[in-house]
């Protein structure tokens, strides 16, 4: 038997144990390679991948560490007495071998797979071999197997309900935080609404991480049933949830090897959404050719696909495809995209007009989920409650209901992005866009990102500003500066006189 002790690392959801190489337990000279190990000791056995140390300060020979992520798995406090023993391969990796074939894999296989990846059974290298070999092709009844796996045994059931809407975005667009308006809108109509959110995967901010400038995001299942309860609606984060496990860790690999197939952004929407206990959902699919769907064909694919698993699970889906050639808003980043949707909310004179038509839009569909509203009717209802300012009243009572966060500061450091020409914009690169408001720190710091003073179609003369870049330390702000030297993202045509 071995002491379990704690070390405070985080690994990205992979569970890491260490052992001194003079281990008591186990002889370690044999071992040459990544061995996986079973920990037993606690209510479950845990897998953890191997970590041979020779410090006795970090570990001492009859001691066994976990990393965090295994350590709060295994729920045992440190010098509990533990035992191990080397882990075979799990069965499923032969699936993934059939899979990198070519091969179709059953609902059971896809299913095995999913609760070994639950589990922690797949290092982070094996759950990308699995995305690339997945992502390379997957028939529909294949991305009906993985969804339904992906949700999981544990959904929120709101039996009291008769309907549970949602919306979300397959994103690409900076800006574009409509849920939040969207949400207020629902919720002062009288639909149901718990909105999952996430926070940055590949963009300056998620939808909550600009919720959370306003308000607490992260609330259990007990905490969103009480909000829902009182206000119709929440915005929360599904990290915090105990639904659809496989999707967390499977996104965050996503992030690390950089790649999003369009099956596997399905499965993880459609699995999150029925975890949550969602009965109609709203996407939206913006098409422009820096986005990430960049033509209608793509967009008219995926709409069938995501309408297919749909009806499979009961799941009533409209599909919107919408404009995704540039921003939506004016701030790129936490503080600012929130900023611009307390604007829309409050009836500014200068909220971003894009911003609150796309909002208006999206809102009136979700609302005509509702057969007491006649087709068409949406719409004015939406503009109805903004203009009323219902909408600002229930977001204040979301926001005090969660609990009003802290509110964090706009990078001071600042550059102007400047024309070099006078004309017309006629474009606006949106993943430029992006990639300098992630370097200026966006997806790190809430008050890092940009500031969007001129959009497509606006008059702009040599030396007006474009846009302003904040950033909050003197490290990002160079990346920035770095990149938008190199291209700005805006082009300019030039009008003859």
């Amino acid at each position: 038997m071995l002491t379990l002790k704690h070390l405070k690392i985080n690994s990205f959801n992979e569970n890491l144990a260490y052992m001194h190489r003079d281990c008591i337990a186990y002889k370690l000279d044999d071992i040459c390679s990544l061995v996986k190990i079973e920990v037993h000791g606690g209510m479950r056995t845990i897998y953890a991948f191997l970590q041979i140390v020779d410090d006795d300060k970090v570990v001492k020979p009859d001691e066994l560490a976990l990393n965090t992520e295994a350590f709060e798995q295994i729920n045992l406090p440190e010098g509990a007495k533990v035992s191990i023993t080397l882990s075979a391969p799990p069965p499923s990796l032969t699936s993934i071998k059939r899979k990198i074939a070519g091969n179709i894999l059953s609902a059971s296989e896809y299913s095995a797979i999913v609760s070994d990846i639950t589990n922690k059974r797949y290092s982070n290298m094996e759950i990308a071999a699995f995305l690339v070999a997945s992502g390379s092709f997957m028939s529909s009844p294949e991305v009906l197997s993985l969804t339904e796996a992906m949700i999981g045994e544990h959904t929120i059931d709101w039996t009291d309900k008769n309907m549970v809407v949602d919306h979300h975005c397959l994103g690409g667009v900076p800006g574009n935080k409509t849920d939040i308006i969207i949400t207020a809108i629902v919720a002062a109509y009288g639909l149901t609404m718990p909105k999952t959110a996430s926070h940055s995967l590949t963009s300056c901010a998620g939808v909550a991480d600009t919720m959370g400038v306003l308000a607490n995001v992260d609330v259990d299942e007990k905490k969103l049933r009480q909000l829902i309860e009182k206000n119709n609606a929440a915005i929360v984060s599904y990290d915090a949830l105990d639904v659809a496990a496989a999707s967390k860790i499977i996104a965050a690999v996503e992030r690390q090897i950089g790649i999003a197939q369009h099956e596997h952004i399905v499965s993880s929407i459609l699995a999150i959404k029925m975890a949550a206990g969602v009965t109609h959902l709203l996407i939206d699919i913006p098409v422009g050719p820096k986005s990430r769907i960049k033509s209608s064909a793509e967009a008219m694919r995926l709409r069938k696909l995501l309408e297919f698993v749909g009806d499979m699970l009961s799941l009533e889906i409209d599909t919107v495809i919408t404009d995704g050639s540039e921003p939506i808003g004016n701030g790129i980043g936490a503080v600012l995209e929130a900023r611009d949707v307390m604007k829309v909310l409050k009836n500014a004179p200068d909220a971003p007009q894009d911003l609150k038509e796309k909002s208006l839009f999206l809102a009136g569909r979700i609302l005509e989920f509702d057969p007491r509203l006649r087709g068409g009717q949406g719409y004015n209802t939406a503009l109805e409650i903004l203009n009323s300012g219902q909408a600002l009243e229930m977001m204040n009572r979301i926001i005090i209901s969660q609990g009003k966060a802290p509110q964090p500061q706009l990078g001071k450091l600042t550059r102007d992005i400047t024309a070099n020409a006078s004309g017309v914009v006629d474009a606006i690169d949106n993943a430029r866009i992006t990639k300098i408001g992630v370097l200026a720190g966006a997806a790190q710091h809430a008050g890092a990102g940009i500031d969007l003073f001129k959009k497509v179609g606006d008059s702009v003369h040599q030396g007006e500003v474009l846009y302003r870049i904040h950033a909050c330390n003197s490290t990002d702000f160079a990346f920035a500066n770095s990149v938008v030297d190199a291209y700005t993202g805006y082009e300019i045509a030039t009008v003859d006189e």
